[in-house]
């Protein structure tokens, strides 16, 4: 049976990608005086009409293509469109950068563009072999990503440590789906859950498959217990590959666990709600504590990302719409704040200096008034404080939580979320109580990318303000 002009159409914007890679494939190994330029500006064209495609095939209804394999609906749309706006701010913050280090080459435009399409193809599989190729071909750009920089033997260890446990994450999901496919006799996520309604989960091989699974995909989100890479990763990486791995894999994290875990094994919702409890509740942990004393910002943030991985888990958990809703915020909040925030320190960094440490933003608001507000407002905003975005992601997980009587876990939440506020807070204060020790030069970066952040920044502000749209967005996504 042969593919009708639907399924193409519905996987148009991956086709597109694909010959875009292609062409500037290519384009990398002939040109030579305007390499750079026609990169940088083609992957930005190839995002673009990415995106415009996708607003066209937009649909508040669900199309199953290619087989049963290949799904598209409200919430795949709108997380293409927010990892095509972040792939593409993270381009802008990345060009500077990477040149005055001699890393702006194809291979990094290739693989940010192959890692953007193991992601698409994550958020819209709908069968367990092309979620598996889809964290495949995601995970595997992202190694190359990490060791970009051959030289860097910080950075080379950072990726050997990333792709060590990435294939022990690969190994145990693939383990994991072979269970479950055994014991159901399919890879088609609707029919495995259609199979699952009335079962009492009580299978032993039912038990193993959906364990080695959650683990899994613990280690795409960056949640306990596969979230010891993070620090190592984030803190080894040059700052504009850290940008991308802790932002679009993490909206295609969310995606795989609907997919799989609500989608797929939602009928067995009552047995995978503990294993996310437990996950949820290690990852507040461990991610308000050990942050505190790190001295690295990006290690900082690192442990930040574990938290909010706890905060995201929590709204899954639920099972219900509301905090299906409150989990989506809650991600493409976090990813506006998590690209903003390095987007200040690939700012602030220069040539032979990376800005990583907490006492580089000493006096910043001396050097640079406006660039420190919008880290100010990026800090806040993770912190939890309103008016800002990261406050009402928090406050509809909380919802959530306390709408299935979860009163506990809500507090714990509040508890962790006001531990993590002194790390957030403390750099507030080196940028505006302390001054620098040493002398630094004037900030300087192109129009593009100031621009670019400064709006990064108002749209923290704006949609902390305005949140209603966003969420009704999110709300419509799962009927609410």
């Amino acid at each position: 049976m042969g593919l009708s002009a639907t399924d193409y159409i519905a996987a148009l914007p991956e086709i597109v990608l694909l010959g875009a890679i292609c062409v500037l494939l290519v384009a990398a190994v002939f040109l030579r005086e305007t390499r750079d330029a026609v990169l940088h500006y083609g992957s930005l064209l190839t995002i673009a009409v990415m995106a415009i495609i996708t607003g066209f095939l937009l649909r508040d209804h669900q199309m199953i293509a290619w087989h049963g394999n290949f799904i598209q609906d409200g919430m795949g749309d709108v997380l293409l469109l927010f990892c095509y706006a972040i792939t593409g701010a993270v381009l802008v913050y990345s060009r500077p950068y990477l040149k005055e280090r001699g890393l702006l080459s194809g291979e990094f435009y290739v693989l940010m563009l192959m890692a953007l399409l193991g992601a698409m193809v994550l958020i819209q599989a709908y069968s367990m072999l092309v979620l598996y190729l889809g964290v495949e071909l995601l995970a595997i750009s992202m190694y190359a990503l990490v060791a970009l920089s051959r030289d860097d033997g910080t950075a080379s260890e950072a990726a050997m440590k990333f792709f060590v446990l990435g294939a022990i994450s690969a190994g145990a999901l693939l383990f994991g789906m072979s269970w479950i496919y055994g014991l159901s006799g399919t890879l088609n996520i609707g029919v495995l859950s259609a199979q699952l309604v009335g079962s009492s989960g009580t299978s032993i091989g039912l038990w193993v498959g959906l364990g080695f699974v959650i683990l899994a995909m613990a280690f795409e989100l960056g949640a306990v217990p596969f979230h010891m890479w993070l620090p190592d990763v984030y803190e080894g990486a040059p700052s504009s590959m850290v940008a991308f791995i802790g932002s679009v894999p993490k909206i295609a994290a969310f995606a795989f666990f609907m997919r799989l875990l609500v989608e797929g094994l939602g009928p067995l919702h009552d047995i995978w709600m503990w294993l996310l409890t437990a996950m949820a509740v290690g990852s507040l942990t461990i991610g308000a504590i050990v942050a505190i004393a790190q001295p690295n910002i990006k290690r900082m943030l690192a442990y930040s990302t574990i938290n909010h991985a706890g905060f995201i888990l929590l709204g899954i958990l639920a099972g219900n719409a509301l905090g299906y809703r409150a989990a989506m915020f809650y991600t493409l909040a976090y990813v506006i704040m998590f690209v903003g925030a390095f987007g200040v320190i690939i700012l602030m960094s220069r040539s032979g200096f990376e800005a990583d440490m907490l006492d580089d933003f000493k006096g910043l608001n001396e050097r640079s008034p406006w660039y420190a507000f919008v880290m100010l407002m990026m800090m806040l905003s993770m912190a939890g404080i309103p008016p800002f975005i990261g406050f009402f992601a928090k406050l509809e997980v909380i919802r959530a939580v306390l709408d299935v009587n979860m009163t506990w876990l809500a507090v714990y939440a509040v508890i962790m979320a006001v531990i993590a506020a002194f790390y957030y807070l403390r750099i507030v204060k080196l940028m505006y109580f302390d001054h620098a020790e040493d002398k630094q030069p004037a900030i300087k970066a192109p129009a593009d990318l100031r621009l670019l952040l400064s709006v990064n920044g108002l749209a923290v502000l704006g949609l902390g303000l305005f949140p209603g749209g966003l969420l009704a967005l999110c709300g419509i996504v799962f009927g609410i």
